[in-house]
């Protein structure tokens, strides 16, 4: 991909990859991939952490805040020494990838030094959601990984906090490591303690190194880095078997995409969890992969935690930021009222990059007027499309476009094809980045993930943004299971409307889940911002949703939503005839939400089935219903 500075008038400058698409139709079916091929990458992804030991030994791969409120950090030197040691103590317990090493906690120096560890001995491990841990209550996700894992470690950043799900979920027969010696422990943890092997951290940096050299180099391309689990929709979370010459391939698809990484070392300031594909393989992946550096962010965007963030930004200039949608809102305001804040961030940042989900139109016009007006010209939002199951990118928003909803051309290697199915077009993929089948599933579950031809069925529908132009690349458009079709047989179109609705509703929506299959009408549940509903009611912060969604000025807002959204509407298929405000949050445990934020449309119409048939029910609808006050279009 030949390294271009951004052709848009205005921006700072950046060096973008240019790419010129293949685009051909066989029968029903589109296939696209860049004409330019994928430029050798290495064989192992450690190969990144010798030569980055070699060439700059004292620069910190990674940091974080210590007790004291100064940052700790593990340079590339550091970091191979202790992947030799925690890797030769990994091969004493016998670990492999039948008996692999699990990680339950978070984002910390401990957990990259054990994946170091694992990589370097060639044992898989896998970060495991520590919501599954600490904020389920049935912990049956947790179970459910440990069966599908079979691990032969566990390893927790503090056992007194891990123990009710230990206890709960790993056998007592599987060894635990802990970062924090055990202290204080309760009757209960301390019966658990007892009969389960358990190990600090501190031991497995101590293990001296005598074989695991050797196992190293028996490593290969196709053996595998991580299971990574997928956050599930009406089923459990499926295992990601992810290699190295996936990640490897995936991380020169993005050099290639962005010669930016390249031309200086990368630093990151970033929360994301490394349990998910865009903060565990691609951000920590960035920053090994072009010698750069990657500050651990303990904030994120929840509230009493973001200030936490933007106490980092505020001493630490990332070269480029990757958030969610919800952290740039988040930030965006910030940045409005922090001259301190305006300073740091602003220096040197080249380009912001969202994923996980869409930013909104209007989240993202704001982001860019306060850049504009405090930096004196505007940065580079970047996007694209992946997942967990390709390591994760393939498409990225390189082309002549910058706006919601696209998500751009497919990077050098990755070869997309578009099939029809249920009306829209499903993107799916094919290349070295893509995985070769999810872990230890059932035959029945295994069916239909990949196509005749080995493309990966992403479930994710895409438009041209141009028919009469397919070079210019694609929008997202919606997931293909969550659309449906009205008592009428009209077909509805839910991603499109859905983001419609976050993005009019800003800041007051969370997100919407949209009802209506086999109905007369469509409808929507609102999972509402409570403390902007509370500001918008001048509601102090212990007034319950209730009471808030009941309050005259919120009711008004969003039957004042509702009139807008109906105002373009072209007929029953875009037309919303009623929205319920949603008191009780989603709920993990119930697979409605996902740890970092997202939500699971399938599930939440399943659990609150009643809600939905109340909403839609004849005669006069309950309080927490806001309906149309016109009728609905033909």
């Amino acid at each position: 991909m030949e390294a271009a500075q951004t052709p848009f008038a205005g921006y700072r400058p950046v060096s973008i990859g240019q790419s010129s698409p293949r685009v051909e139709r066989r029968g029903e079916d589109w296939y696209i991939e860049a004409r330019e091929p994928l430029g050798a990458y290495p064989h192992l992804l450690t190969e990144r952490l010798v030569s980055g030991a070699r060439a700059h030994p004292d620069r910190w791969l990674v940091a974080r805040r210590g007790a004291d409120g100064e940052w700790i950090g593990i340079s590339y030197a550091q970091m191979l020494e202790r992947a030799r040691s925690i890797g030769q103590a990994l091969l004493d317990r016998h670990l492999s990838t039948d008996r692999p090493l699990v990680i339950l906690s978070g984002n910390d120096l401990e957990h990259l030094q054990l994946a170091f560890g694992a990589m370097w001995a060639g044992v898989p491990y896998s970060p495991v959601s520590p919501a599954y841990s600490l904020v389920s209550g049935d912990f049956n996700k947790l179970r459910h990984a440990m069966r599908v894992l079979t691990p032969g470690l566990v390893c927790v950043s503090d056992i007194n906090t891990f123990s009710p799900a230990l206890a709960a979920a790993v056998p007592s027969d599987v060894e635990c490591v802990t970062i924090a010696a055990p202290t204080g422990a309760t009757a209960a943890e301390s019966t658990h303690m007892a009969t389960r092997k358990t190990t600090l951290f501190s031991d497995l940096i101590a293990t001296r190194a005598h074989s695991v050299d050797a196992a190293h180099q028996a490593v290969t391309p196709d053996t595998i880095v991580k299971f990574l689990f997928t956050s599930g929709s009406t089923k459990l979370p499926k295992a990601v078997p992810t290699t190295h010459r996936m990640l490897c391939a995936n991380q020169q698809m993005l050099l290639e995409t962005f010669p930016v990484f390249g031309e200086e070392p990368p630093v990151l300031v970033d929360w994301l969890p490394w349990n998910h594909t865009f903060g565990g393989s691609h951000n920590v992946g960035i920053a090994l992969y072009n010698g750069g550096t990657l500050y651990i962010d303990d904030g994120k965007p929840v509230a009493g935690k973001f200030d936490e963030t933007l106490r980092n930004l505020r001493e630490i200039a990332p070269t480029i930021y990757f958030n969610v949608p919800k952290g740039w809102e988040e930030l965006t305001a910030a940045l409005e009222s922090d001259a301190q804040l305006r300073a740091t961030f602003f220096s040197r940042v080249k380009m912001y990059f969202f994923s996980g989900a869409g930013l909104s139109q209007a989240a993202w016009n704001r982001l860019e007027n306060v850049t504009r007006e405090y930096c004196g010209e505007r940065i580079r939002i970047m996007a694209g499309l992946g997942m967990t199951e390709t390591s994760p990118s393939c498409l990225f928003t390189t082309g002549p476009i910058m706006r919601a909803g696209y998500v751009g051309l497919p990077a050098h290697g990755c070869e997309v094809k578009l099939a029809p199915v249920d009306g829209k077009l499903e993107v799916r993929f094919r290349g070295p980045h893509v995985m070769p089948g999810y872990w230890r599933i059932a035959e029945a579950d295994a069916r239909d993930v990949f196509d005749d031809e080995g493309y990966y069925r992403t479930g994710d529908a895409v438009r041209f943004a141009d028919p009469a132009q397919p070079e210019i690349g694609l929008m997202f458009d919606g997931r293909i299971a969550e659309d449906f079709k009205l008592s009428s047989g009209t077909f509805v179109s839910v991603g499109p409307m859905r983001a419609r609705i976050i993005s009019e509703g800003a800041p007051y929506v969370q997100d919407a889940v949209i009802t209506g299959m086999n109905r007369d009408d469509i409808g929507a549940l609102i999972f509402a911002r409570l403390d902007d509903c509370r500001r918008l009611a001048q509601c102090d912060a212990s007034t319950g949703a209730t009471e808030v969604f009941a309050a005259p000025a919120v009711r008004a807002f969003f039957a004042s939503l509702l009139k807008r959204l109906n105002a373009s509407s072209t007929g029953s298929a875009t037309w919303i005839q009623r929205l319920r405000l949603l008191e009780e949050p989603p709920s993990l445990d119930r697979g409605e939400i996902t740890d970092k934020g997202s939500i699971n449309q399938r599930a939440v119409l399943s659990h609150r089935a009643a809600l939905v048939e109340a909403m839609h029910a004849a005669g006069a609808p309950d309080a927490s219903v806001i309906v149309a006050d016109t009728a609905r279009s033909a």
